[in-house]
Order: structure tokens, then sequence, then C-alpha cells
């Protein structure tokens, strides 16, 4: 089977702010190394999807630069590409509308490579998916879209777009957020919560597409989808079947976050952290790819501990607990830093105390700095989340500011 990947990034993840000040949502940082996107980018490599195109809109530069980085080498052999694809205006001087106009905009794309199934995902969240085994799944049951779908609680259901699916996995319903959510039949304590990943069987793309723009309709979930069901076989493919191989028995066996949110955000940290993760990083039998640093080792003193360091930072005396430090972190002596998230390229000065605090890049701390301890302080000062996280926004990008450069 030929498939074809349109790889919707161009989120604006406004809940993320102000991460997302200056990037979209699938552009910001995860963990010590990666991007958002970097997580749906490897599942399509993975599962030998290599024909990719990551459609773009919402402050793209950053994610644009950083596919080029990460992942240029794939358009180095023949049928593997993965080519970012902002606004064409093929069709009028619209931007994307929604996810189907993001895709109706780019379908002379798809018409080009004439594949036999279309996988239209997103790039907002942090998982690990074979997507063959769906692709097997489609198959198999002879439908005309599937539709990935996660198990979760029932009493957190109503947080979800969930689907309504029969006893054979038919799509019956969409509902946003439901009050009442339906249970899955084979679990009555659970509800499918859509993922909004879906394979199309190319034909019947193209044609709901063209439906929808002369209808004046512009997204899957709303619009094209629950037509379909009325005409088409629309399946629910189970998450929790999927099985990654290399995944360790104490791991979450079906991870998926959607980080949509600052506290989500910070929570999915703690998820890779520690000897035993729920969702571990480190899989060698599925690689999650991110941009090829090439600085040096980080060089450490101090007490360090459940935490990550990236290359190319710097501890000096420090103490650091239950905390993610990536790439050319600077801090220097006397520092606390517990539950805290610290990203590229910022300097800590000596004698502060941070505590579940994210730091985005380029920021400089001075001295004797308190944060995470006030919350009416930080309040004046800086982003506080609902669950009282403190963010700090993107600072200027000073030269000399950082030890090392790309």
């Amino acid at each position: 089977m030929k498939v074809l990947a349109m790889v919707l990034a161009g989120g604006q993840g406004s809940r993320l702010h102000p991460l997302t000040a200056e990037r979209s949502k699938p552009a910001v940082p995860f963990g010590g190394r990666y991007r958002i996107a970097d997580f749906v980018l490897s599942n399509m490599v993975n599962s030998e999807i290599r024909g990719i195109y990551m459609m773009v809109q919402y402050k793209s530069q950053s994610l644009i630069e950083h596919v080029a980085k990460a992942w240029g080498n794939s358009n180095a052999y023949t049928g593997q590409f993965v080519t970012v694809v902002p606004p064409q205006m093929r069709e009028g001087p619209e931007w994307f509308q929604g996810t189907s106009d993001a895709v109706f905009q780019n379908i002379n794309l798809i018409e080009r490579h004439s594949p036999d199934l279309v996988a239209v995902f997103g790039a907002d969240h942090i998982y690990r998916m074979d997507v063959r085994q769906m692709i097997d799944f489609h198959r198999r049951n002879s439908a005309h879209v599937s539709v990935a779908a996660i198990p979760v609680p029932l009493a957190e259901a109503s947080s979800f777009g969930i689907i309504d699916a029969d006893k054979r996995q038919r799509i019956r319903g969409f509902l946003e957020k439901p009050a009442n959510p339906p249970a899955m039949l084979s679990d009555p304590t659970r509800a499918y919560g859509s993922m909004g990943n879906y394979l199309f069987n190319t034909e019947v793309l193209l044609k709901a597409l063209r439906e929808a723009n002369d209808n004046g309709e512009h997204d899957f979930g709303h619009h094209i989808l629950p037509r379909l069901i009325k005409t088409h076989q629309v399946l629910a493919y189970n998450f929790a079947d999927n099985h990654v191989p290399g995944v360790a028995d104490y791991e979450e066996q079906s991870y998926w976050r959607d980080v949509g949110n600052i506290d989500a955000y910070y929570a999915a940290h703690y998820d890779v952290l520690g000897a035993k993760p729920r969702f571990n990083l480190f899989n060698p039998k599925w690689f999650i790819n991110s941009s090829a640093y090439q600085g040096p080792s980080p060089m450490i003193t101090g007490e360090i501990s459940n935490s990550t360091i990236a290359a190319g930072s710097r501890v000096s005396g420090a103490r650091i607990k239950n905390s993610m430090l990536r790439r050319e972190v600077i801090v220097e002596e006397d520092v606390e830093i517990e539950d805290s998230l610290i990203m590229d390229y910022t300097v800590i000065r000596r004698g502060s105390r941070l505590k579940r605090v994210i730091v985005d890049r380029y920021n400089v701390i001075e001295e004797n700095s308190r944060i995470g301890f006030d919350a009416a302080a930080d309040r004046a000062r800086y982003t506080v989340s609902d669950g009282g996280i403190v963010v700090l926004a993107k600072g200027e990008d000073i030269a000399g500011v950082t030890r090392y450069q790309i």
C-alpha cells in the first residue's frame, strides 16, 4: 500500500501561552532535546511512511528551521521526504481555514503522488504509534475511513471529543466534550476519545474535500467525518491495540498526551523522568528523532537527583532535583532548582532558587532570584498557570550570553 502523510502542524496553541508567543504549538520544545512535532514525524518514519507533507501556518519559522535541521536528510533518498508546506493560497487569498481546508488547499500534492491511503495526523501530541498496525486494521475491515481512538476513563471523558461506536467499531456519532459520554461497548468504565488521527482511502478523501469546500466547510471533526459516517464505513481504531516494539513492561503501554495547556505540558515531562518512566524516551526499536546537535557533553558539579541535563550545559556547584535542563544552560554556584523545566540557552546566576518553574529560551535569571515561592509576586511579573506553574516567556537572544552556538 502506498501511503502519503499529511501532518497538520499549524496550531496556534493559545492555551500554551507564553510558550507559543513566538512559535506554533508543534514547535514548542519537549523533554531534553525534542519539539512536539518530532513525535508524529518519528511515528511516520518508524512506520515506514516516508512521504510526509507538514502543513504549517501560525508563527511557523522556528518549526520550518527545526524540520530542515532535524529531518532534512529524509529528502536525500528517493521516495522519502519531509516537506514543510505553508499556505499556498492556490484557491484564493485565504489562509488555512481549518483542518480539512489545509488539506484541500494542497489537494494537488495528493493527486501528484496517487497514494492508496492518506494519513491525516495532527502534530500536537506526545505518543508512540505504529501506524502500520492501524493500516492493517483499516484494510482488514474494508474501511473507507479509520479514526484513531484512545480509551479514556468515563469520569474524564467530558474533556475529550468522544466517539460513539457500535460493537463492530463502526462510528455512529461524534460528541464534543459531552456531559454524559457514551461508554465503550467492550468496557463500560471507559469511552473512546478521538486522537485527531485519520486514515482515508484516497478517492473517499478527495471527494469529501471537494464537497466540503463547495459547502463552505473547513473541518474534519465537525464537518467531513459526521457526514461520511452516514454513507461510508467509518471505523474507530482502538489505540490500546497498538503495540510498539521495545516498550518496557513498566511503561504506560498506550501512552498519549494532549499537551494543550501549561499544566498538561508540565505534567507530561514528569512522565519521562525517573528510572522507570511512564514513557521512556529512549527506545532503540522506536527511535524519536530530533536535531543533530553537535555541542559538547555537559559539565556538572553539584547535587543532581532525578533530573536530565542536555548537551552543552554547565552546572557549577548547584542542587538540581526533579528537573530538566535543555542544551547550553548555564547554572552558577549555590543555585537550587526543583521541579522545573529550563529551556535552551538560559543562564541562572548564583544564589537563585527556582521551584515549579518553566523557563523559556534565552532567559537570564539574575543573582539571588526567587521564583515559585511567592504567588502574588510571580503573577505580577510572569504567567502563572491554573495549577500554579510559573512560566517565563522567551528572552532575547543576546550575543555572548550563551557558551556555545549551533
